[in-house]
């Protein structure tokens, strides 16, 4: 994308197609689209060399392309379509309507799994506060008896939270991502306003109170910027005073193709000398992004782990993987795989298992399992849908598949009771 801004309005081009946008100036610049995208699940396959780390099933939605929050290191940056309009010009786009998108998604289902909103934007950005997606998507699952997970770094809103403490299986759960409690390196580092170190572990404290399960992520952890183990220690001691149950954790990738604007930024926080030790530290590729050594990543998460476990709260890593090789072939392992740097039976903490119900406008009701599809190897499989054991990459297509699967089975079931 190419995006080009005139006297309040900005050309956008997608291939040989282009639009004319207004662009709105309040809270922040952005642009109103409608939008058909579909709800979907992770975007990497556990068959894909493995690069798949999250256990559970998910539906991804993002009410919004890019954050006003503007975390310089956020891999985001480097997503095309509408992501390559805050990337350039700093403007927001925001899919109008998209609750009733999502409805109409989820009408059309049998089964169904937790809804992410949202993983690549923050659903507490300003625009929020205009728009109220987040809280009209959590009302939609809400309304299907679905739950709803929701990742921040600004104020949980007083209604979100309402919503996810009414969730009759008490499924909805809050992560709240918190880099350090200075807040003068906080805000080097989030280059919008985004919530207080105060106001994160608030929030925190807020889910617990409503009986929600909460998640502090240190997330990332930047190499000799937000690193130090001590430091790290006082952040879970704070996570576990304001009610956390889980610590996620993640150490900083950086995608190739925006490798030069982190570095060059870091190099305003810390000096030009942190771009050598970045050279020298962050040798191994997967994919399309760098990550840091290995032995580095598994000396400080031993280190964490120790640490959680002496205080009895659990911990995962979030997309962190060892590179593999052994007989001319290259696969990534999960550093949560065998319960290494996993101490849960899934990555937020929680079991939340896949939804399904009998007929469409019922209610959705949770499978009595533990959720963990990565995993799983359950037989008879509870959720009656096999193809979950895979781990796929699953789009909106595959739920509609398996909403007819299970029409059938379901009229084979009542079949057999009506004519035995």
């Amino acid at each position: 994308m190419d995006p080009k801004v005139k006297n309040n309005i900005v050309e956008v081009k997608f291939g040989s197609k282009s639009k004319n946008l207004e662009i709105i100036s309040d809270p922040v610049p952005h642009i109103l689209i409608d939008s058909k995208k579909k709800i979907h699940g992770w975007w990497n396959s556990a068959k894909d060399k493995g690069n798949r780390a999250c256990t559970s099933e998910r539906l991804l939605i993002n009410p919004y392309n890019g954050c006003s929050w503007n975390c310089f290191f956020c891999y985001a940056n480097a997503l095309w379509g509408y992501f390559e309009l805050f990337r350039k010009e700093n403007i927001v786009t925001v899919f109008k309507n998209f609750d009733q998108v999502v409805d109409k998604q989820l009408e059309s289902l049998l089964c169904a799994s937790c809804g992410y909103i949202s993983p690549t934007t923050d659903p507490f950005q300003q625009v929020n506060n205009k728009y109220h997606l987040t809280e009209k998507i959590m009302r939609i699952f809400l309304k299907y008896d679905l739950p709803v997970e929701i990742i921040t770094k600004g104020v949980i809103t007083d209604d979100a939270i309402k919503i996810m403490a009414e969730h009759p299986y008490n499924h909805s759960f809050g992560q709240v991502s918190i880099l350090t409690q200075d807040d003068d390196l906080r805000k080097k580092l989030i280059l919008g306003k985004g919530a207080s170190t105060n106001q994160l572990f608030k929030n925190i404290e807020r889910l617990a109170n409503s009986n929600i399960h909460a998640v502090c992520r240190i997330d990332p952890i930047i190499p000799y910027v937000n690193d130090n183990l001590k430091e790290i220690k006082e952040i879970i001691d704070a996570a576990i005073d304001a009610g956390a149950s889980h610590i996620g954790l993640s150490i900083l990738d950086i995608p190739i193709f925006i490798r030069d604007e982190i570095l060059n930024h870091l190099a305003l926080i810390k000096g030009r000398s942190i771009i050598e030790k970045y050279n020298k530290l962050y040798t191994e590729r997967i994919t399309s992004d760098l990550h840091s050594d290995i032995n580095y990543r598994k000396v400080l998460l031993s280190k964490i782990k120790e640490y959680c476990l002496q205080n009895k709260i659990t911990m995962s890593t979030c997309m962190e993987f060892e590179i593999i090789r052994k007989d001319n072939k290259i696969w990534y392992e999960s550093l949560n795989n065998n319960n290494q740097f996993m101490t849960s039976d899934n990555c937020e903490g929680i079991n939340i298992p896949i939804y399904t119900r009998n007929k469409y406008g019922d209610k959705f009701r949770p499978v009595k399992c533990k959720g963990n599809c990565l995993y799983c190897k359950l037989n008879p499989i509870p959720c009656k849908i096999p193809p979950l054991q895979e781990a796929k990459n699953w789009k909106l297509k595959d739920y509609k598949e398996w909403s007819k699967f299970l029409k059938q089975i379901q009229f084979k079931e009542l079949s057999s009771f009506i004519f035995k």
